[in-house]
C-alpha cells in the first residue's frame, strides 16, 4: 500500500509531498492509530506523518552529530585485522566451522 505523505513548510503555506511505500500491516497500524489519536477528519494521516518524519529527521540528526558519517567505510576498517596471522580465506572457513557447530548444538 502506498500512504502518501504531506508537510507544510515553515514560510508559506505549499505543501511537500513524499510517497512512500510500507508493508500492509505498517499502513494498517497507522492509519488506526493515527485516527484514533488525531480524529477521523481530513489531515489526521498527515499531522500523524509529520510528526513520526519529524522526531525521525531529530533523532537520526543528533546520532550523526555525536557520530558522524563515516566517507569511506574501507578506510575506517583497514588495518583492524593486521593482528591476524590468517589469511581472508582461512578466516571464512574458520567462520563457517563456527557456524556449524552452533547450528548442531
Amino acid at each position: 500500500m502506498v500512504i502518501k505523505v504531506l508537510r507544510s513548510f515553515l514560510i508559506g503555506d505549499s505543501m511537500g509531498s513524499i510517497k512512500v511505500y510500507v508493508s500492509d500491516e505498517v499502513e494498517r497500524k497507522f492509519r488506526e492509530l493515527a485516527m484514533k489519536l488525531y480524529g477521523y477528519g481530513k489531515g489526521s494521516l498527515s499531522v500523524a506523518a509529520e510528526k513520526a518524519l519529524s522526531e525521525w529527521v531529530a533523532r537520526v540528526s543528533e546520532a550523526i552529530k555525536v557520530v558522524g558519517l563515516i566517507e569511506d567505510p574501507v578506510e575506517a576498517i583497514y588495518g583492524m585485522l593486521s593482528h591476524v596471522k590468517k589469511s581472508g580465506v582461512e578466516l571464512q572457513h574458520e567462520a563457517r566451522r563456527i557456524r556449524a557447530k552452533k547450528s548442531v548444538s
